[in-house]
């Protein structure tokens, strides 16, 4: 199948091995878009759910991706080691809040459900596994905010119970379930939520990228082969 590749930020892009000296075969929006290999089409869309659903929306209409694969480095609010691999088997929204109609924290009344789940989380996980790389599973919540210690952080993981938290996949993951189009994800454990270290840790995420950029391809190439 065709896959997309998307990135929030071009240190993710740039992670991947030679991914710097790619050139984008077109601009769309002002988002460049690479052929990272025959079938395998990527782009750094932007951090937030906007420029992450808009990139989404692009892969899917223009460039028919048949997946799309999201990358990149988040938050950890249990105690993950920096680098950790995980697998998202969902995602929430955890800025989404229509509880004063009644409904649900976290419901998205679009598509009238609160829960995204990804594509063949574990299979993903056995793929890697037999590209030489471990990874977990867990629950993702996705907002608009750069999470930091404090009652917010404390409400998303007392409300949500994720492991991670970051600013763009569940957009993703709304954008791909309008489609009909495949939405699986890798992150890598940047920072913890509730270390009193953690502005240091975003700041210096090096390991996190380089235990990123060792996967996306080859778990790309791999998905690649299969069928939706």
């Amino acid at each position: 199948m065709k896959i997309g590749l998307q990135f929030a930020m071009p240190a993710e892009l740039h992670a991947l091995p030679g991914a710097k000296d790619w050139t984008p075969f077109e601009t769309v929006s002002g988002i460049p878009f690479y052929e990272a290999e025959p079938g395998i089409i990527a782009c750094a869309g932007g951090v937030s759910k906007v420029n992450a659903a808009m990139a989404a929306e692009i892969l899917c209409l223009k460039y028919g991706v048949d997946l799309i694969l999201n990358a990149g480095v988040a938050g950890c609010l249990t105690d993950l080691p920096t680098g950790s691999l995980v697998v998202p088997d969902e995602f929430i929204q955890h800025d989404v809040d229509t509880t004063a109609v009644g409904d649900p924290i976290g419901l998205v009344s679009t598509v009238n459900r609160v829960e995204f789940p990804t594509w063949k989380p574990e299979h993903c996980v056995e793929v890697l596994k037999r590209l030489g790389f471990s990874a977990v599973t867990g629950r993702v919540a996705t907002g608009d905010w750069f999470a930091v210690k404090g009652e917010r952080a404390a409400f998303i993981r007392d409300t949500f119970h994720p492991l991670l938290a970051e600013m763009e996949g569940c957009a993703m993951a709304q954008v791909c379930l309008r489609n009909g189009v495949g939405f699986a994800a890798v992150k890598s454990v940047s920072d913890h939520l509730f270390s009193e270290n953690q502005a240091a840790e975003y700041f210096d995420f090096g390991q996190a990228l380089e235990n990123l950029g060792a996967v996306v391809l080859p778990l790309a190439r791999a998905l690649k082969e299969e069928e939706l």
